[in-house]
């Protein structure tokens, strides 16, 4: 289903209130999971204007160029491309991060990093933080935010990865605090290099497992930044193994996972043998997401 043409439509199919619903129905029956929300927010961004206005001007007529936009827009949803890549923006601990099909979409389970490396570095200090395998720089950048005397380094394996976190960095403010490091994990950092707190949200969906995604994720989003091999767990036990050599001792280090790879990832932790403790994290639905490591 598609709108009908500008020229096809009468003044009432024109109106805010039948066009979010056509749009409705149109998300609905190519299996979008949010159509409402969704047939408002991409009314919203032609118009200009917030969710709120359109709920008060219902009976409002669209002009006929906007009608052509949300239509081209449509047609991508419908394709079940995600919603953040067609604003080119995704709210992260309340940024509005600039986000393109380079990077991986910030995610809500992924603030229990910022929040766990708020927690870890405190507010007083001087601290380095290393954001590892950073796409956007969202969780770096969020860190940076809440830490001004933070110095932070965002590393990626994609250099256009590290393209959209600059931008992230330069809307922000954020540049004078922030390196950029184009890396297969640690090794492009200089010998003897440490850092107080590593954060990581790498690759940890198993091969298998990514084309049983949602379409949104596994026909447009960037593979590298999903796919962590047979199990998932290729990067995360070559970070574990090789993060010591980078942190300062007392140092932390975070990681985002599956719930399922928790046992593997703490057994890898005490094998490698440089680290204090290990401490698990939930997210907000209750899943074991994050794992701690002290640094002996």
């Amino acid at each position: 289903m598609t709108i009908s043409p500008p020229a096809a439509q009468s003044e009432s199919e024109s109106k805010v209130s039948a066009l979010l619903s056509r749009l409705e129905e149109q998300f609905t029956e190519a299996g979008v999971d949010s159509p409402e929300l969704d047939a408002q927010l991409i009314l919203a961004v032609v118009l200009g204007c917030d969710r709120a206005h359109l709920h008060a001007h219902p009976e409002k007529a669209v002009p006929h160029e906007a009608i052509e936009r949300v239509e081209a827009l449509a047609q991508r949803r419908t394709a079940r491309e995600p919603m953040a890549y067609i604003l080119g923006e995704r709210e992260f601990w309340s940024m509005p991060f600039l986000v393109s099909p380079d990077v991986l979409i910030p995610r809500p389970e992924s603030e229990l990093l910022v929040e766990r490396a708020v927690a870890l570095s405190g507010y007083g200090g001087e601290s380095r933080i290393l954001d590892l395998c950073a796409g956007s720089g969202a969780v770096g950048l969020a860190v940076a935010s809440e830490l001004p005397q933070a110095q932070v380094t965002l590393l990626d394996l994609c250099p256009k990865a590290l393209g959209a976190a600059k931008r992230n960095a330069e809307k922000f403010g954020l540049v004078s605090r922030t390196r950029l490091v184009v890396s297969d994990l640690f090794d492009a950092l200089a010998v003897g290099e440490e850092f107080d707190l590593i954060a990581s949200n790498p690759p940890y969906v198993a091969s298998r497992e990514l084309d049983g995604l949602m379409p949104e994720v596994s026909s447009f989003e960037p593979r590298l930044a999903l796919d962590g091999g047979a199990d998932g767990m290729d990067l995360i036990r070559r970070i574990i193994e090789k993060a010591p050599a980078c942190l300062a001792r007392g140092g932390y280090l975070l990681i985002e996972m599956d719930p399922r790879q928790m046992d593997e990832a703490e057994a890898v932790s005490e094998e490698q043998g440089s680290y204090h403790s290990a401490r698990r994290h939930k997210d907000l639905a209750g899943r074991e997401r994050v794992l701690e490591l002290e640094r002996a």
